[in-house]
């Protein structure tokens, strides 16, 4: 996006404060909690692999090629291992990356526009600091995955298209070429979806408008051209070097993943409704608000529009100029199709999972961003200003039960008043300064809550959320029980304990579930209670119980040649 001018007011102010803000919010604490789920480890270790084999084509896990996902974000961690050597923190450092890259893009675009506007002061960081501080952009930007690759990707293609479709210079089919070069990233990252959602936004966007010459223009040959050298050459690469490529990938996990329930994450056709309101906390509100205003205000400018299209007109200079209005029609039917088409896709896949629909988020913040710019100077209405503080004191209470609430224990009395306390506090306050300086001040004492909800998880919380939802920990013990290079098994254990071990201790955890059972002596890995299955699994070899790792109740044992005892001992 195009940089404003450099005497715009508060133009360097902004965007060193958009620069701090994503330093903390997608930096700070990045390796407070270590790994955690299945994915984010085995993720890390397939970068790790690729590394050490230096083959930039193939991602490979435990020496065999993992091709269920596309290359982009392993050879960002590549490079981030390369730099600052490997670790946890290290995996995550793509995703902090590219999450901040999206929030400058949302800033610079909506500089740009302001100054399209005549005015919209503010709207800029408004929109970037308002990403930024979403939920789910924060949470993924500290995870080790593709997620946030494919949405930082994505979201720059779109707006790049924003850019070259809204008035306001000669440069259009450049940024026409912006979009698909980022679209082609965005398919390196997690595959064809993003051309799929991306098409469907304009296609929305065109129907609504009723500009059908904009899916006609939005498709450049040299920018097809430009997708194609940018991202077949990895796909023939890898397909040349993995002839199984084709089917495992296309077929398996996008076709078969989004026709059937053959991964086991089928959710209900609604699943997303809560996903997308927990992923838009704090602005969860506020969003839904400025949604429901822009669609009435909207519907009104369709009558209008409809009359319009009776009178002579000079044909537009290119398709959406004609129909954007000072008021922002054009990029508000545009955000809003961006804002439910991936919603809406992904309630249909048999297989759900909260990160598919995070490519929706930054729209739902320019959104309300557009809607703050409208009406800066306004009261914000009961409606809006009740929930939407109630939300944000609520953030930095559930920061101070989170231990609890992970633990599945009951807080305890302090914790329950502090947490009460401080939520009433903020909530009060945020009360009385919007009803005193308006809906200019919503960005400002929103973030408030969560500087000190994300300062209490990372400073109190996460040393109880490590040992509780991470294999560091448990890693690190079993490295100082058993002798180095000594091989590990899991029973009966959670593909996370096992993928994380794998990373942590960077070696394959065998499986006595896949009948991987070790040959000579080994650790195994398993649930509290399991010792009498384990020791009829072992085969008449002595296993003896040589510890517990009550943060994740799991049991350590030790697995040797010597002929069983009449009973585990413990």
């Amino acid at each position: 996006m195009i940089r404003p001018k450099a005497h715009s007011e508060g133009f360097w102010l902004h965007l060193v404060t958009t620069a701090a803000f994503c330093a903390y919010l997608f930096f700070f604490g990045l390796g407070a909690v270590g790994l955690t789920g299945a994915d984010e480890p085995r993720y890390a270790q397939i970068a790790r692999e690729m590394l050490q084999r230096n083959d930039w084509v193939t991602p490979v896990l435990y020496g065999k090629p993992w091709l269920e996902k596309p290359v982009l974000y392993y050879w960002e961690a590549m490079v981030s291992y390369r730099l600052f050597g490997v670790s946890d923190w290290a995996a995550r450092v793509p995703s902090a990356l590219s999450a901040s890259a999206m929030v400058f893009g949302i800033f610079f675009f909506a500089g740009f526009w302001a100054r399209h506007r005549n005015g919209g002061h503010g709207f800029a960081l408004d929109a970037a600091l308002m990403t930024a501080a979403a939920a789910g952009c924060i949470g993924f930007a500290h995870g080790a995955s593709t997620d946030m690759a494919l949405t930082a990707m994505f979201t720059l293609a779109m707006l790049c298209w924003l850019r070259a479709a809204l008035p306001g210079g000669a440069l259009s089919r450049g940024w026409l070429l912006g979009f698909y070069f980022c679209l082609s990233l965005a398919t390196l990252a997690k595959g064809p979806v993003a051309v799929l959602l991306a098409g469907g936004i304009i296609v929305i966007s065109a129907a609504l408008l009723r500009r059908w010459k904009l899916v006609q223009w939005s498709l450049w040959w040299p920018g097809v051209l430009l997708y194609l050298a940018t991202s077949a050459p990895w796909y023939i690469a890898v397909q040349r070097a993995n002839p199984q490529f084709a089917r495992e990938f296309f077929l398996q996990h996008n076709l078969e993943r989004f026709a059937t329930g053959v991964y086991r994450h089928h959710q209900p056709f609604w699943y997303y409704a809560p996903v997308l309101a927990a992923a838009l906390v704090p602005w969860t509100v506020g969003c839904a608000v400025a949604f429901a205003r822009r669609a009435v205000h909207l519907k009104a400018a369709s009558t209008r529009r409809e009359d319009a299209t009776r009178q002579p007109s000079r044909p537009p200079a290119r398709p959406g100029a004609a129909e954007t209005t000072p008021g922002g029609d054009f990029l508000a039917i545009a955000l809003m199709a961006w804002a439910i088409v991936p919603v809406v896709f992904f309630s249909f896949s048999q297989s759900k999972l909260p990160g598919y629909i995070l490519p929706a988020v930054p729209a739902w913040p320019m959104l309300l961003a557009l809607f703050i710019s409208d009406s800066r100077n306004s009261k914000p209405s009961p409606l809006l200003l009740v929930p939407h503080a109630a939300i944000a004191g609520a953030l930095v209470a559930a920061a101070v039960l989170l231990p609890a609430v992970v633990l599945k224990s009951a807080p305890g009395r302090l914790a329950l008043a502090t947490a009460i306390a401080a939520g009433a506090v903020l909530f009060t306050a945020m009360v009385v300064t919007l009803r005193s300086r308006g809906m200019g001040a919503v960005r400002f004492v929103t973030l408030v809550s969560v500087i000190i909800a994300l300062a209490y998880i990372v400073r109190v919380d996460a040393p109880v959320l490590d040992a509780r939802v991470s294999a560091r920990a448990l890693a690190r013990r079993i490295a100082q029980t058993v002798p180095a290079g000594a091989s590990i098994a899991a029973f009966h254990a959670k593909r996370e304990v096992e993928y994380g071990l794998a990373f942590y201790l960077n070696r394959p955890i065998a499986n006595y579930d896949r009948q991987e059972i070790p040959g000579g002596d080994h650790l195994v890995v398993a649930p509290a209670g399991s010792a009498p299955a384990l020791q009829q699994a072992a085969g008449g070899r002595r296993v003896s119980w040589i510890g517990a790792y009550e943060a994740q109740r799991l049991e350590l044992f030790w697995v040797s040649t010597v002929p069983a005892a009449a009973s585990v001992k413990h």
